[in-house]
């Protein structure tokens, strides 16, 4: 990692602890992955889930970035601090009883930046 990804990631999640921790939430996220053994009874593979858990930032969508298609406006945005979970988001992704609709990444690659969706 860079100097600057380096301090970001060090001193973010500190910041969060103390004073900024109203801006927080804990999050548990899960994949289902097909893949399993086949089960000849049913005709079906079967399924895999793994979970991950975490905290994020709060965060809003602004009116200009909604656009009606690829965020609504009743759609979530959050920040993940990268540091702090072994979760690598992914569309599809349930978090929270929240959709993962798609997955950005903040120009100093230390945050998961969301959008999030009511399923």
């Amino acid at each position: 990692m860079g100097y600057i990804q380096d301090r970001i990631n060090a001193k973010l999640p500190k910041a969060l602890d103390g004073k900024l921790s109203d801006a927080t939430e804990p999050f548990e996220a899960s994949r289902v992955t097909a893949g399993g053994a086949y089960d000849p009874a049913t005709g079906q593979y079967g399924t895999t889930t793994e979970t991950w858990q975490g905290r994020w930032i709060k965060g809003s969508w602004s009116t200009q970035q909604i656009d009606g298609v690829n965020i609504l406006a009743t759609d979530t945005k959050r920040l993940v601090m990268q540091v702090e979970t072994e979760w690598a988001p992914a569309v599809d992704d349930v978090v929270n009883g929240l959709t993962v609709m798609s997955v950005g990444k903040d120009p100093a690659d230390t945050l998961w930046i969301l959008n999030l969706r009511r399923s």
